[in-house]
């Protein structure tokens, strides 16, 4: 009998046209023969929705288009999905749960919770992990106690910066130095990340990442490429050759990462001893976040061979264009091959946290 598989796409998040096409991805490359599979998306405005799995429909946001059904995950312990259909509501049985949602309750936490809940593995980290990671400060102090490098930094609460705004952001220019990188605390993909070169365009970025999210992380400019590593597993990942972003804006923004044309180099422009201690440091990171499944660690390499972290990404882009899978691709596992070890994962950790719907 084959594995009933449930891919979760959408959401309400700046996402979520690049949680669209990263699940036309990974529908064109799953394996149909292996698995049945289900694709049940959520509108921008919150309604989920069980699709007919289309994934051009998906790419192109024409999905609630076509033939669709109310659907729920079930809280009751390991009851699965439910589709309202002609009246009725029918229950499927759920094996995996592979949710290609990024940004806002896609990578941080709150639809693992749900899952936990629920009693249905699901590809990626657990709650705890996808929200420690989703949230920049937190993941910067956890950086700073393993004495991993990186950009010297602030945060603040939005209430203590109307408060305190004047000597905040003077001991922020004192610390940091121009320019400076301003970053919603809680926000994928760069959105509302803005670089400031003097007092005027800092209180703008503030404005703006406040927007975005109720805390903000300041963080002083490294001059360096952005270099990336994949890493895949849970007890004893493994990390994927690195790779090099050549961005074609003045920093990897949104548009640089999605829509515009920036360069990708796989493997990295760097020699083998700079390419290990890459992986090495994203395999310490990836273990220090208690991370499991996947994830794309980001650095930067200064020219005096200086690797500074960056940030992680517990659910890195599935796209057509996306470092994640185009780096394992290179390191010699394809993507249907990895679309299968996620799966296997996700019911390996499953399995080792006993998240079991009867008593033993």
């Amino acid at each position: 009998m084959l594995k009933n598989i449930l891919i979760l796409f959408g959401g309400k998040s700046t996402e979520y046209d690049v949680s669209l096409c990263s699940a036309a991805s990974v529908l064109r490359n799953i394996s149909h023969d292996a698995y049945t599979v289900y694709a049940l998306g959520i509108t921008k405005d919150g309604q989920w929705l069980l699709s007919d799995g289309d994934p051009d429909a998906i790419e192109n946001n024409t999905w609630q288009t076509r033939k669709t059904h109310r659907a729920w995950i079930s809280p009751n312990c390991g009851e699965g999905v439910f589709v309202e259909k002609d009246s009725k509501n029918i229950r499927i049985p759920i094996d995996v749960v592979f949710p290609v949602l990024h940004g806002k309750n896609g990578e941080d936490g709150t639809i693992q919770g749900l899952l936990e809940i629920a009693g249905l593995p699901c590809v990626g980290s657990s709650t705890l992990a996808a929200a420690l990671t989703m949230d920049k400060a937190i993941t910067n102090l956890l950086a700073d106690y393993y004495h991993i490098l990186q950009a010297k930094w602030r945060a603040i609460d939005h209430y203590t910066y109307l408060n305190q705004k004047e000597s905040f952001l003077q001991e922020a220019e004192d610390a940091l130095g121009y320019p400076i990188f301003v970053k919603p605390a809680c926000a994928g993909s760069s959105v509302g990340v803005t670089k400031a070169a003097d007092r005027a365009a800092l209180e703008e970025a503030m404005t703006l990442a406040f927007s975005v999210d109720d805390k903000v992380v300041l963080e002083e400019t490294i001059k360096g490429r952005e270099i990336e590593c994949a890493v895949l597993g849970n007890e004893a990942p493994i990390a994927s050759a690195p790779g090099e972003i050549e961005p074609c804006a003045e920093f990897y923004d949104y548009d640089a990462k999605y829509v515009s044309d920036s360069k990708l180099y796989i493997p990295a422009r760097v020699d083998e001893k700079t390419a290990r201690i890459v992986q090495e440091e994203a395999l310490k990171i990836f273990q220090f976040c208690n991370c499991s499944g996947l994830s794309r660690v980001d650095f930067f390499l200064t020219e005096d061979n200086r690797l500074f972290f960056n940030e992680i990404n517990t659910i890195p882009g599935f796209t057509k264009i996306s470092m994640y899978a185009k780096l394992f691709a290179y390191s010699g596992i394809p993507y249907s091959e990895l679309i299968d070890r996620l799966l296997f994962f996700a019911e390996k950790r499953f399995r080792r946290h006993e998240h079991s719907c009867t008593e033993e």
